[in-house]
């Protein structure tokens, strides 16, 4: 139950403070007071979209807040509550938003920053809005199906879940399998290009770290005769001489060692040089003879490079990263070559999802078909009361495509006039009675589905005299299943109002404000008497204040 609205600086309100209650709530004014503002910064704080226009000339910024009483078991909160994350506060939900003059919006839920759109999700759960122009919705004949599905409730609604979810899984695959088909081309030239890929990779055979190897292979090849030479140059150096001397220099130490025994440290020393000269010139010699002629070999060297040089321009910087893409377009080819298989997968599995879309859809045609008769029933029991006695209401449920919500055409059919056949009410019903049977579906809605907050603005358009005090009755029965509030301007509704509020607008010093009073006692038999147009005499307030009075 919406308890408070606050209001600031919102197109002509600087500052409004409304507290409501329970039942049936007025709001009346002169035309063209702003009656219609309060509604306007409602469908803000809700969620609805709005401009920067509707900030207060002078002002930096707009800002609404509406106080809510809640349950967080309500079944239409709690889904809203649960897919949002917003948590009540001891039964309280704050809604707040404020629009600054340049157009920046900034919404809130318990002082917890929010998305519009999560506002606006909440918003709906609390407040059922509906304008001068609502029952226009009756005009849209795929809002019939809607209406009546809500009339019905849970077991109808539990179906539509169901074919909902065979239907997913059926769009699913539907989808899957026609992207698989318009593919088949690209999956074809792809499955040529990667198997081209795949080959030219593993014919080269690669193997990691063999790049390094071959290049240094293709230096030494490369070199062959400068190896050669300086390894023979080397040769015959330690064989011409520098062996010779070093046998030489053991042979001096060796005799003189007889006169002074220190020298045998310097003959270990001469003696190990002489035996690892002599192994450095068999190694020598040894590498000497190795080193190989062989162009044939460096061809073979330089056309390897050759090719793992085409590779990584191809397919990576390196052996590594070549494999690596080996290994992705090998797991694209497995996919690729099974795509057949896949596409056999999915026409089984379109098949049956269809079957389980077309099981639940049958299901919840019947249970639609057999809530059609009570429903229509109640709705004309309504029209009854509301001056349309003759006028004959039906729901037409027709096959349709399978889709989403099922497969059933639903559309209302009325006949207002005695002998008239039956036709859609969206192509011959007034404006007039599209608002009777708005608010007569409400009413019948009202017993089935428990109602958030209730708004009618002017619904009473184009109703007077019978009717209007109809109206009246039907609005303050509405009003004690859901709080309702309603701007007006027949008195025989305002007289039944649970709380009344005054909308004028004021001009001083040149600016325009509107400002909202709440009326009790004589302020409300004046207004009252001032909507039954009555200059103010005697015999006016007296007819207000019997309207006033319990049955009056």
């Amino acid at each position: 139950m919406l308890t408070e609205l606050s209001v600031e600086n919102f197109a002509l309100v600087e500052r409004v403070r409304l507290r409501f209650g329970a039942g049936l709530n007025l709001l009346t004014g002169e035309t063209g007071a702003g009656k219609s503002i309060l509604l306007d910064a409602l469908g803000m704080v809700l969620g609805e979209r709005t401009s920067s226009d509707s900030v207060r000339h002078g002002a930096e910024k707009a800002r609404v807040e509406a106080v809510f009483t809640v349950s967080s078991s309500d079944p239409r909160l709690a889904p809203a509550l649960e897919s949002t994350g917003i948590e009540t506060e001891d039964g309280l939900l704050i809604l707040s938003r404020e629009l600054s003059a340049s157009g920046k919006s900034s919404a809130r839920i318990n002082g917890r920053p929010v998305t519009v759109a999560t506002l606006k999700a909440i918003g709906d759960a609390l407040v059922d809005i509906h304008g001068q122009h609502e029952h226009q919705s009756l005009m849209q004949v795929e809002r019939h199906v809607d209406l009546l599905d809500a009339w019905c409730g849970g077991e109808i609604q539990r179906l539509k879940d169901a074919v909902s979810g065979a239907w997913d899984a059926y769009a699913a695959a539907r989808a899957e399998r026609e992207a698989l088909l318009r593919e088949a081309r690209e999956r074809a030239r792809n499955l040529d290009l990667y198997s081209y890929q795949r080959d030219e990779i593993d014919a080269a055979a690669l193997v990691a770290g063999e790049e390094e190897e071959a290049q240094a292979e293709k230096l030494r090849l490369g070199s062959a005769e400068r190896l050669h030479g300086a390894s023979a140059a080397a040769y015959a150096a330690l064989q011409g001489g520098a062996l010779d001397g070093l046998s030489q220099a053991v042979r001096e130490i060796e005799r003189a060692l007889k006169f002074d025994d220190g020298l045998g440290s310097l003959l270990e020393i001469l003696n190990t040089a002489l035996y690892a000269a002599d192994d450095a010139m068999r190694e020598v010699r040894a590498y000497r003879d190795s080193v190989e002629f062989n162009p044939e070999r460096l061809s073979q060297i330089e056309d390897r490079l050759d090719t793992l040089k085409t590779l990584k321009r191809k397919y990576g910087e390196d052996i590594p990263a070549i494999l690596a893409y080996r290994d992705e377009i090998g797991q694209k080819l497995t996919t690729l070559e099974n795509a057949e298989e896949r596409l056999a997968e999915l026409e089984a599995l379109e098949k049956a999802t269809f079957a389980e879309v077309e099981r639940y859809a049958a299901a919840l045609t019947k249970a639609r078909k057999k809530a059609t008769e009570p429903f229509a029933k109640g709705i004309q029991t309504e029209l009854k009361d509301l001056a349309m006695a003759a006028t004959r209401f039906a729901v037409s449920v027709e096959p349709r495509e399978h889709g989403p919500g099922g497969a059933d055409a639903v559309e209302f059919l009325i006949s207002p006039n005695p002998g008239e056949p039956l036709k859609p009410l969206a192509k011959i019903a007034s404006g007039g009675e599209l608002s009777r049977v708005m608010l007569a579906l409400k009413s019948v809605m009202s017993k089935h589905v428990a109602p958030p907050t209730l708004v009618f603005d002017e619904i009473d358009t184009g109703i007077g005299g019978r009717t209007a005090t109809t109206l009246a009755q039907k609005l303050h029965t509405l009003s004690q299943a859901a709080q309702t509030l309603c701007i007006t301007h027949l008195p025989q509704i305002a007289a039944r109002g649970d709380a009344h509020f005054f909308i004028e607008k004021r001009t001083e010093k040149g600016r325009t404000t509107v400002s909202v009073l709440p009326l009790d006692g004589e302020a409300r038999v004046q207004e009252l008497a001032r909507m039954l147009g009555g200059n103010g005499s005697e015999t006016v307030l007296a007819h207000a204040r019997e309207m006033l009075q319990p049955g009056g």
